[in-house]
């Protein structure tokens, strides 16, 4: 699965695309009823420390969709902080299952 990685405002490197496909294909192994997931990065003005924003939305038919929204001094501990927020809610809905 392949996530759909949205820059706002700024241009994203490779590595950090990498970095996202990465996690973001760990936690599709793990949990195999994701669809689709939509990650969103934006810099929060203005421009201090902790102004790095990632959004993550993963689709999970038939169930709502999961969201989970954080910010951090860099966009990994952003997406890594969403990743760490998003297990419960994937623990949950797999246990209603």
């Amino acid at each position: 699965m392949e996530a759909k990685i949205k820059a706002i405002h700024f241009d994203i490197t490779d590595k950090l695309v990498n970095f996202i496909n990465k996690k973001t294909d760990k936690l599709a192994r793990r949990f195999d009823a994701i669809t689709e997931t939509e990650v969103t990065l934006k810099v929060v003005k203005p421009e201090t420390s902790m102004n790095k924003e990632a959004s993550i939305k993963l689709s999970i038919p038939p169930a709502a969709d999961l969201f989970a929204s954080k910010t951090a001094d860099t966009f990994e501990e952003a997406v890594d902080l969403c990743l760490d927020a998003l297990e419960p809610q994937l623990n949950k809905n797999k246990d209603k299952k």
